[in-house]
């Protein structure tokens, strides 16, 4: 393994061991580690189980269309056989259809939307604040979004669902969207709307969490400290968590440890890549105060446990399965997205628009069903998809 020569002294958590000398980590590294893994975990079926469909929109045809479809995206449609489903499934119906294809990263998705260079963005993420203020400097408008899958309940890579990881000798029995705010979360002025500020995601100081006390914990654990472990905020987990979580803010506890991937001798699923959800597992086994969140695939490193979630204190509670991330009732389910151009006052371009209503309808999700990772999304998602591409477009005002 090829290392860099500068070395990084990591600061030491309060009643932990301290931080041993590591080498600082080398992006193309890690790059080669994660291609490296792709190449196998991609052709894989995790999930084997049929979820019923039937509720479903079916796809109907319009006339046999022409033309070329050019994406630029997320690489995990390539890295799987999904792409290769959708397409063919959808030639069958429109031979005279062809796709050009840069799928190397979500990272790409809207550049090539407003450069003008792609016709839709496959994404395992919404578009950062800079990729909208981008688009929307071209174009006058928001780019439209289409969930065309839920994430993976538990596969890495494939917008697996967020949850939150205690300690096993933690007494905490279950948590709100509102509690995990005040734990990782800090007081703030308001929150984001894709671009569009809104105030009334504020809230004070009053609403940090900052020991296990509390959260209602007596005992010894009342004054005990709440020690955040999280991914390093360059990540797109923590956008996807304080979309959720903060409500577009994105304001962190002050005392947040944070982790990056590195890269090590090793074979396996991740071989040389060495994830930051897998070293935070680590440290929060070794941490009895500790909390994260990350992915159900660490559920059984050692001395960890995950209790319900629950969007308010109303309830219900619901603890993270296959099951409920796939029907959403799970807080914390992802998602997996189409971003596509409309001109203002226009609709989607009618060949973009047929491909869509066939991934999304019934036909195209038992392919998501078929490949095994990401999962099918419900009818009620569906519909709510195909009801945006009957709308116009509209003018926004472009945010300095």
């Amino acid at each position: 393994m090829r290392r860099a020569a500068v070395l990084v002294l990591l600061l030491s958590m309060p009643g932990m061991a301290p931080a041993a000398d590591v080498e600082r980590v080398n992006s193309i590294d890690l790059q080669n580690a994660r291609a490296a893994a792709l190449r196998t975990k991609g052709q894989r079926q995790a999930y084997t189980k049929a979820f019923d469909l039937s509720g479903l929109p079916r796809y109907e045809p319009s006339k046999p269309m022409r033309g070329t479809i050019r994406q630029w995206g997320s690489n995990y449609l390539r890295d799987s056989p999904l792409q290769g489903y959708f397409e063919a499934a959808f030639r069958k119906h429109h031979p005279e259809v062809r796709f050009e294809n840069r799928l190397d990263s979500s990272f790409i998705g809207m550049a090539g939307l407003y450069t003008r260079q792609a016709d839709l963005a496959p994404m395992g993420r919404r578009p950062t604040w800079d990729e909208l203020q981008a688009y929307q400097r071209v174009f006058g408008t928001a780019p439209v979004e289409i969930v065309m899958a839920t994430g993976s309940y538990d596969v890495s890579g494939w917008t697996y669902a967020l949850v939150p990881f205690v300690h096993k000798d933690n007494p905490v029995a279950k948590l709100t969207l509102d509690q995990l705010d005040g734990i990782f979360g800090a007081q703030r002025d308001g929150g984001w709307i894709g671009n569009d500020w809104d105030p009334s995601a504020a809230r004070g100081p009053e609403g940090n969490l900052r020991t296990w006390g509390q959260l209602g914990l007596g005992g010894e654990w009342a004054d005990k400290p709440i020690r955040v472990h999280a991914y390093n905020l360059n990540f797109h987990f923590p956008r996807d968590f304080a979309e959720k979580v903060f409500k577009g803010g994105y304001k962190w506890n002050e005392t947040l440890i944070e982790y990056s991937n590195k890269t090590r001798e090793g074979e396996g699923d991740f071989g040389k890549l060495w994830v930051a959800g897998d070293q935070m597992m680590d440290a929060l086994g070794g941490d009895r105060y500790g909390i994260t969140y990350t992915s159900m695939l660490y559920r059984d490193k050692p001395n960890v446990k995950t209790v319900p979630l629950a969007r308010t204190s109303a309830g219900p509670y619901v603890f993270p399965t296959l099951d409920t991330v796939q029907d959403r009732s799970y807080p914390l389910t992802r998602d997996v997205y189409f971003y596509t151009n409309r001109a203002v006052g226009g609709k989607v371009d009618p060949l973009v628009a047929e491909y869509i209503r066939f991934v999304v309808s019934r036909e195209g999700q038992a392919l998501v069903m078929k490949d095994g990772k990401y999962l099918p999304m419900t009818a009620a998602l569906a519909r709510e998809q195909l009801r945006k591409l009957d709308e116009t477009g509209s003018a926004v005002k472009s945010l300095d």
